[in-house]
């Protein structure tokens, strides 16, 4: 393994690749697998990964009430751990009954058992959690090395919690497992970079935050992590979510829980069955799935979402965008992933919802992306930032124009299948977008050849309301090498006679050697 420069290694940190002890939990918790599909071996996994974390959280409170019993603590009462906000623990689901009887048979059956007393227990994690460890499918002997495994990391104690230990591991495990299952990898998993320049673009410091295709809530989680990173309160955020995967919906609620997050995050078709029809949210971040054809868009022809145009029962692009649209507050603002078509499509009546969007004055910005960002797919994408009130009294008026940034050329090979934008890559696009919008301290927007420009939408209608990037930013300027022309062309010609001569020199060798092997041309 090629050595990871010192520069390097904060963009990794950053960015979501490997940073540490979490490469080598994962080689030895995927060895155990055996031959398990890894779209189940990911709840096996996960689940007694969050068992570890609530149970040393648990344990940690519990020798601490244990050593205040002579002034009134009561170790084995769940209220005094609900009132540090820690998860109560019954008897038979912690950690060091599970490790004492992990070389049993009946291992399955006690985590089970386990699972289902926190559930019990803790009505916030009822339906949450995996109950599947008992069935015969399961190696047993496997499962015990497992919890053996997971024995020897601290994942919820308050100095593991501190340095957010579970949160890594959880996050790596999301992304490996994502790479192992390749498409359907995406339904769950988000790559930490886009994710990042997503949060990092619209900056959800304070107020109602939804996604409505949440996943296993990787944007909400990047938000925190962004409001606790710029000194914000938590608190002064509220989450929503829907996920119609099922499974995937359980990972959502138990990645928010082991940060402490209490999120409104439904189950449920969110274009079928709102679970949140009356919300307004101040900012939204989706990663919608690309392009799906069957999301029985013709029993909605006539949906109160369709302001600005019904959407092709053959693709729900433009409904997951005009759905986001409705769902925006007065001041609201949008950041979502999309398929690049979304961007020039004129099939189906598409470029007639874009045109509309467009001349409502709603798109604020739009970025190409490198490709090879995702676990799931080839198909390049874009990222669409959409903006209700752009008189905007928090920043500049930006009525009339759209910024567009080309980032195509941008991110490097994390290995070889997969491209990041590095942190520094986020910095640079993020900072462009708030200079363009004329927030304090940004600095001054001014277009660069080849990377980003800021167009009036006079141009965008000259060009058919086409919102490609690549179409307004131009080719970026090449550096000039101080050669003169004449010297250039006359040095080329040169080169290429005499590769023409060594051309003629070697096919002359070739036949040769065929003619001497019987096969003359």
């Amino acid at each position: 393994m090629p050595r990871i420069k010192a520069g390097e290694e904060k963009a990794r940190n950053n960015t979501g690749a490997n940073i540490g002890f979490e490469a080598d939990l994962w080689k030895t918790a995927d060895a155990l697998r055996g031959s398990m599909d890894s779209g189940e071996y990911k709840h096996v996994v996960l689940g007694l990964i969050f068992l570890k974390y609530i149970s040393d959280a648990f344990e940690e409170l519990h020798k601490k009430l244990i050593s205040e019993k002579s002034q009134g603590a009561d170790p084995e009462d769940a209220d005094e751990y609900r009132r540090f906000n820690v998860f109560w623990v019954p008897p038979e689901a912690r950690w060091s009954h599970l490790k004492a009887q992990a070389k049993q048979s009946t291992i399955g059956q006690l985590v089970d058992d386990a699972m289902s007393g926190i559930e019990r227990d803790n009505p916030s994690l009822k339906g949450v959690l995996p109950k599947e460890y008992a069935r015969p499918a399961l190696d047993k002997q496997r499962l015990g090395q497992l919890i053996d495994m997971i024995s020897n990391i601290m994942v919820g104690d308050t100095e593991s919690r501190a340095k957010d230990v579970l949160g890594r591991v959880y996050e790596y495990f999301l992304s490996q497992f994502a790479s192992a299952e390749g498409k359907k990898g995406g339904e769950f998993y988000t790559p930490r970079c886009v994710v990042s320049l997503l949060v990092e673009m619209i900056e959800p410091y304070k107020g109602r935050i939804y996604d409505p295709c949440c996943g296993s809530s990787g944007m909400f989680v990047q938000s925190e992590e962004f409001i606790s990173a710029h000194g914000g309160n938590l608190n002064d955020i509220n989450i929503f979510g829907q996920e119609s995967n099922y499974t995937t919906w359980r990972l959502a609620k138990m990645n928010l829980a082991i940060r402490g997050v209490d999120g409104h995050i439904a189950h449920g078709d969110t274009f079928h069955h709102d679970q949140h029809p009356d919300l307004k949210a101040d900012f939204i971040l989706a990663n919608p799935p690309f392009n799906i054809s069957d999301w029985r868009g013709e029993l909605l022809k006539d949906d109160k979402r369709w302001k600005y145009g019904v959407p092709p029962a053959g693709n729900a692009n433009f409904a997951w965008v005009q759905h986001m649209v409705h769902h925006l507050a007065p001041a609201g603002i949008a950041g979502f992933v999309l398929a690049n078509g979304s961007m020039s499509t004129n099939t189906s009546g598409e470029g007639e919802i874009r045109k509309n969007l467009i001349e409502a004055d709603i798109v604020d910005c739009m970025v190409a992306m490198p490709g090879q960002l995702f676990y799931s797919t080839q198909i390049p994408v874009c990222l669409w930032f959409l903006a209700r009130d752009r008189k905007d009294h928090k920043f500049r008026d930006r009525r009339g124009e759209v910024l567009f940034i080309d980032a195509r050329k941008m991110g490097r090979m994390a290995d070889r299948t997969h491209r990041e934008l590095t942190a520094e890559d986020i910095s640079k696009i993020s900072k462009t977008y708030h200079a363009w919008r004329g927030e304090k301290g940004s600095g001054k927007y001014s277009d660069v050849l080849g990377f980003c420009k800021s167009a009036k939408v006079e141009e965008v209608r000259k060009h058919g309301h086409v919102l490609t990037p690549g179409r307004y930013v131009g080719a970026e300027a090449l550096e000039d090498d101080g050669e003169p022309f004449e010297d250039k062309m006359k040095r080329m010609t040169t080169d290429l006679s005499a590769q023409f001569k060594k051309s003629d020199e070697l096919e002359k060798e070739i036949k040769a050697n065929l003619k001497k092997l019987g096969y003359g041309i």
